[in-house]
């Protein structure tokens, strides 16, 4: 009985699988700047493109931003205010 080889993958090169999932090669991820766990949107480019795009949420984004805009002291005296 002879071993079923699978054949050799190209480099930077995949398939998509009959559960419509492709793996995406490593390299491509690394230069990309994208690591596990990132969300990733997914956008049609054309006939035979498409394009993940990191999602990014924009309170994540500009969360503290702001600091030492308001002087020490400001928003715990807001805070106060709401309690009123």
């Amino acid at each position: 009985m002879r071993e079923r080889v699978k054949p050799r993958r190209r480099r930077g090169y995949t398939r998509i699988s009959g559960k419509n999932q492709a793996t995406i090669p490593v390299e491509a991820l690394a230069e990309a700047g994208l690591r596990p766990g990132d969300e990733l949107k997914v956008e049609v480019e054309g006939a035979g493109r498409i394009a993940l795009v990191r999602s990014e949420d924009p309170l994540l984004r500009y969360a503290g931003s702001l600091s030492g805009v308001y002087p020490p002291g400001y928003l715990e005296e807001l805070r106060r205010e709401w309690e009123r």
